[in-house]
């Protein structure tokens, strides 16, 4: 009888074990990233903004962005006044079973102080910072650098703030 009853106990840790690691990969962001993509530069220049389309499945925020190729940051670009105005945030709501698109004009990733020329046909690793239930996970994509002259968003000046 001890015997079975240490058995069964052992039996409860280990389902008890297994649906612990199930809830805490549920916990997870899951996020998925397509069509990421950067901006080609000239010799010298040392920014550029990534884009990207990010669908997460639960809601979520975008709360950092970095790269090994120099800094990065979540900027925000918007008409204000006729005045095309581009400002770092602090972070992005993820609506869940939302896409959020950055693109040229909109919410982006600036990158800056860039270390190298990025070429067409390159890419860039760009890592994600996302919080879900209070936890911060993080998400490398692959952005593929296009050619310098990829469409930008057009009209009006531009103000770059920090």
């Amino acid at each position: 009888m001890q015997a079975r009853i240490r058995a069964l106990r052992a039996a409860s840790i280990v389902t008890l074990g297994v649906a612990g690691l199930l809830t805490s990969a549920q916990a997870m962001a899951q996020v998925d990233v397509s069509d990421a993509w950067v901006r080609g530069t000239v010799p010298a220049q040392t920014a550029s903004g990534a884009f990207m389309t990010i669908h997460a499945h639960q809601g979520a925020k975008l709360v950092g962005v970095s790269s090994p190729l120099g800094s990065a940051e979540l900027h925000e670009m918007k008409m204000d006044n006729n005045v095309m105005r581009m400002r770092p945030i602090e972070s992005l709501d993820l609506p869940k079973m939302q896409n959020v698109q950055l693109k040229p004009g909109g919410y982006h990733v600036m990158l800056m102080g860039l270390k190298q020329q990025l070429k067409a046909g390159d890419s860039v690793p760009i890592t994600l910072k996302i919080e879900q239930n209070g936890k911060v996970t993080e998400q490398t994509v692959k952005a593929q650098v296009r050619d310098v002259a990829a469409p930008a968003q057009s009209g009006g000046q531009m103000d770059h703030k920090h």
